[in-house]
């Protein structure tokens, strides 16, 4: 009761004052233990940051906690690859809006599962899994029937020829039905497929220059605008860029100092989020200017992944490591996974 009243009249004492930093009084929210929750980013976009907010069902440890998605229902459903010490093997587990466990699946993803994206097919929702250990795609029903698979992808005459590295990371979907999957982890092209898997073609070519790609990890179908974009988190070249749906380059951002390794996105409103694997986590407006860097941890935690083989106890309460997937819940609140051997899940709880 006493978060609720506390709550309640942060609410009403922003609204009334509309400030642009944060009221002292902030830093005293706590969670459920009682423990001193901090507090990331200021002014409008404010969060009390919830460490291990979704935590693993009984005989489950976290591996590399990797993709995140939420269905219509408000269903989370959280990617990871499973610690090796886990005596279960179910990759995808999936909880309630309020993160209560309901169930788990998806063993055949032991060790490789990565992106997870939904999608809405007529009067279903579907799953589509990027599987960076069996390198292919998978589409599944939300309680991991097997749909559809797409391996090595030899329609495209870039992959026809000699073999080269085929890793999917991550699947974008199109108004029109059209997906989008980057060889994030492989060869750096972009696929583009009809909604009924024929292969359409690609999206620019590997490289460093404007147009070309280098680590495609993320991609995401932006429809604020007139027209919809594909937005690719571009981050082997540390920037972002911008291609209409059939691949003609529109735009390239970089900003070294403020997004460093973007990537992948989510949409709510007019704001988009981006896990930055370089210790934060951006929200960018509609023109992708970074407004807020949250848990800002990169100079705490050094180069990036100098701190995956440390314990849990040895984090910095309120700083990222290395933000991988993050998503804006049905509520406003974000969602964060971050890519270490033991996973961790932060909610970011707006204030």
């Amino acid at each position: 009761m006493n978060m609720i009243t506390r709550r309640s009249f942060i609410t009403r004492c922003a609204a009334a004052t509309a400030a642009s930093t944060v009221p002292a009084f902030f830093v005293r929210a706590s969670d459920k233990s009682g423990s001193v929750l901090p507090i990331v980013g200021s002014g409008e976009h404010t969060y009390e940051c919830v460490h291990d907010w979704l935590l693993p069902p009984e005989g489950l440890v976290w591996g590399d906690t990797h993709g995140l998605c939420q269905d219509a229902a408000g269903n989370i459903y959280v990617a990871h690859t499973v610690n090796r010490s886990s005596m279960r093997g179910e990759a995808i587990i999936v909880y309630d809006s309020s993160g209560r466990y309901l169930r788990a699946f998806g063993e055949e993803f032991r060790g490789g599962a990565h992106g997870l994206n939904l999608r809405r097919e007529g009067t279903s929702e579907h799953l589509y899994h990027c599987d960076i250990n069996r390198c292919r795609v998978v589409k599944t029903t939300l309680g991991g029937e097997v749909l559809w698979q797409h391996g090595y992808p030899r329609e495209d005459p870039a992959y026809a020829g000699a073999p080269i590295d085929f890793v999917p990371t991550n699947v974008a979907f199109a108004p029109n039905g059209d997906f989008y999957v980057g060889d994030g982890y492989g060869s750096s092209h972009m696929l583009r497929f009809s909604a009924s898997g024929a292969f359409l073609g690609e999206i620019g070519r590997p490289g460093h220059g404007d147009g070309e790609l280098d680590n495609p990890h993320g991609q995401w179908v932006d429809t604020r605008g007139p027209d919809p974009v594909l937005v690719v988190a571009d981050r082997g070249n540390r920037r972002l860029q911008t291609f209409t749906l059939d691949g003609r380059h529109l735009l390239t951002v970089k900003d070294d100092t403020r997004l460093r390794m973007p990537c992948h996105f989510d949409i709510r409103g007019d704001l988009m989020v981006c896990p930055d694997l370089d210790s934060q986590v951006c929200i960018l407006d509609r023109d992708y200017k970074v407004v807020a860097q949250l848990g800002d941890g990169i100079a705490i935690n050094g180069k990036v992944g100098s701190r995956r083989g440390q314990a849990r106890g040895d984090f910095t309460p309120g700083k990222f490591i290395t933000p991988h997937a993050a998503i804006f819940l049905q509520n406003g609140d974000i969602l964060v996974a971050e890519w270490l051997p033991i996973g961790r899940l932060t909610l970011l709880r707006r204030v």
